[in-house]
């Protein structure tokens, strides 16, 4: 029997987000992007949050809009600035909030690493710059790596395309990005999908995210694309 919970909507979904908490939230951009979890995190009111994301917002909505309301203390991500990311760079040279910057695989690495149970592991990318400051190195095969841990996180927030009723999921194209490594890193994983299907009506060929990695769904129907 599935562990995978139901919430009849996103409120219910994030209402028991901590002040403090770790949230990987998913999303390349605004593809993936899990926007009607975040604001429903948004009216939660959680605080204090240290946010893991590919980026730092865009525009005004979703990630933005969290950040903009001074919800996050800290963001880890790759892309903090683009031409839309105002409100990351408006918070950052007020000094409102902490970056650690993450070069985009080994951000990709650090999640698979938390939820394949790694403790550590060795990664050229890096050495030699900035981004070494402080970390541990070793020369493997004649080239400097640098000793990277997992990051884990309290909760993740993931959009997936459709779950089933045990809680597997499968993603829409490019949207799955970094869905999949959040799911697996988090202690609490929430998903918002188009559309929840009867069990087996997923081809196990198709399945990304197992159930195991799932703990709760939110159907929320989004109009798709061909």
């Amino acid at each position: 029997m599935s562990r995978t919970q139901f919430p009849a909507d996103a409120d219910a979904a994030v209402a028991d987000v901590a002040d403090g908490a770790t949230v990987l939230i998913g999303g390349f951009g605004a593809a993936g992007q899990p926007v009607e979890l975040i604001d429903a995190l948004l009216r939660q009111g959680a605080k204090d949050l240290t946010v893991v994301n590919n980026n730092a917002g865009n525009g005004d909505v979703g990630l933005a809009a969290l950040l903009a309301a001074g919800r996050v203390r800290k963001i880890v991500c790759s892309f903090p600035r683009q031409s839309d990311s105002w409100v990351f760079d408006g918070l950052y040279r007020a000094g409102r909030i902490e970056l650690e910057l993450v070069p985009q695989g080994t951000l990709a690495e650090r999640l698979r690493a938390a939820g394949a149970g790694i403790g550590a592991f060795y990664c050229p990318t890096g050495a030699g710059t900035p981004l070494a400051e402080g970390k541990e190195t070793r020369v493997i095969d004649g080239r400097e790596h640098l000793l990277e841990f997992p990051i884990h996180g309290d909760v993740a927030l993931v959009k997936a395309h459709l779950a089933d009723e045990f809680g597997n999921l499968v993603y829409r194209k490019t949207a799955r990005n970094f869905g999949p490594v959040m799911a697996a890193a988090a202690r609490t994983s929430v998903v918002q999908v188009c559309d929840v299907v009867p069990t087996g009506g997923l081809d196990p060929e198709h399945v990304v995210t197992p159930a195991i990695y799932v703990d709760r769904v939110v159907r929320i129907p989004q109009e798709v694309a061909a």
